[in-house]
């Protein structure tokens, strides 16, 4: 898909060009070192924006639905797991409740298996680029490039392309719009989540979600392997851990009356679309 010739600003593009024409405002008014105050605050905007998950400063960034329902959606990062995927697709189906997976590729590939299985049970799946790269903000545009397109690859080799699209930890940069638009993804982040670190940290999960979770959110959970909470824990009691922190979630939802609803319809545009499945097993893979 080609980047469209004509397109809006961003909100950083905006924002530095104000910041040029105030800078050049200061200098005639009060000399050169009044001119940096404004390209001093834009050049912090730059640096403390890419953290800001829930607010579209390189690119638009959709981050909750509407306020006007009582209505949630929950997605869940970095899987899927071959430990701990099964066991959250069985309670998610015991509450009947939807969910988007943001998969990384790797894990995809690693598990062709549960990626048919939350599709069966008719989840929607986004992609979270193909090793999930805490810097990959930091590489250049063809590796961010390739690290989202290697995982809509693989992905197709399901039937399907996911049209959203989720940046590790939430973090974005100014190369970022410029590759979802050549890919044709839109950028979907989370308004509320429990600082897990990835499931580093379990203990008070669903307390933290309950306590910040208001209408319209995108809830932000986690189905990689759960660490223990300290040395010499079985992986089993982690797990067993964190699936009962999710039961306490999805009951604390119900008790909130906040209905689960699949994120297409809190957000209003399609997760994903059916295409015709290629080979698992290309070269390029």
């Amino acid at each position: 898909m080609k980047i469209p010739a004509k397109r809006s600003l961003t909100t950083g593009e905006k924002t530095g060009i104000a910041a040029f024409i105030l800078a050049g405002s200061f200098f005639v008014l009060w000399g050169p070192i009044w001119s940096t105050l404004p390209l001093a605050g834009f050049v912090l905007l730059c640096l403390v924006a890419p953290f800001a998950t829930d607010y579209g400063f390189f690119l638009p960034v959709v981050c909750r639905g509407g306020r006007n329902v009582r209505s949630v959606s929950l997605s869940f990062d970095d899987g899927p797991d071959s430990m701990t995927t099964p066991f959250v697709l069985e309670i998610l189906k015991s509450y009947q409740m939807p969910a988007t997976f943001f998969v990384t590729g790797k894990n995809a590939r690693s598990h062709p298996d549960l990626i048919a299985r939350i599709l069966e049970q008719g989840h929607t799946i986004g992609n979270h680029t193909y090793s999930h790269d805490s810097l990959i903000m930091l590489k250049s545009y063809q590796r961010l490039k390739d690290e989202i397109n290697k995982t809509q690859r693989v992905l197709a080799a399901h039937g399907i392309r996911p049209l959203v699209f989720r940046p590790p930890a939430g973090i974005t940069n100014p190369k970022l719009r410029p590759v979802l638009a050549e890919l044709g993804l839109n950028a979907v982040n989370f308004s509320c989540r429990a600082m897990d670190k990835g499931n580093r940290r379990i203990a008070g999960i669903a307390s933290k979600i309950l306590n910040r979770v208001r209408p319209g959110d995108i809830i932000l959970l986690h189905d990689s392997k759960p660490w223990a909470e300290s040395p010499g824990v079985p992986d089993d009691t982690a797990i067993s851990s964190f699936l009962i922190e999710l039961g306490r979630v999805l009951d604390g939802l119900e008790t909130q009356k906040l209905s689960v609803v699949p994120l297409s319809e809190l957000i209003g545009q399609p997760i994903m679309e059916q295409v015709e499945p290629i080979d698992a097993f290309a070269e390029w893979i």
